[in-house]
């Protein structure tokens, strides 16, 4: 996704944009930093909606170590 924001104006991102990353992805789990490669935010703010969507039962996250943290689809997602 290319960064198409402008000056003083924050991109937006859907909640389904920022599954679909992960969805999208050959890899069972992506970190945080490997999913704000792809999308215009960054990566405090992604981590933010993705602990969001942790809390609301569509994403599941696990800290490694550090600042690390990896995040995947549940078998059973919750709808919103």
């Amino acid at each position: 996704m290319s960064d198409n924001s402008t000056p003083g104006r924050k991109p937006r991102v859907t909640d389904d944009e920022l599954l679909d990353v992960v969805r999208g992805s050959d890899d069972p789990a992506l970190s945080t930093a490997e999913i704000t490669e792809q999308i215009p935010i960054k990566r405090s703010a992604t981590y933010k909606r993705l602990d969001a969507l942790r809390e609301d039962g569509r994403l599941i996250g696990k800290e490694i170590g550090g600042r690390n943290t990896i995040w995947w689809i549940p078998d059973d997602p919750v709808d919103s």
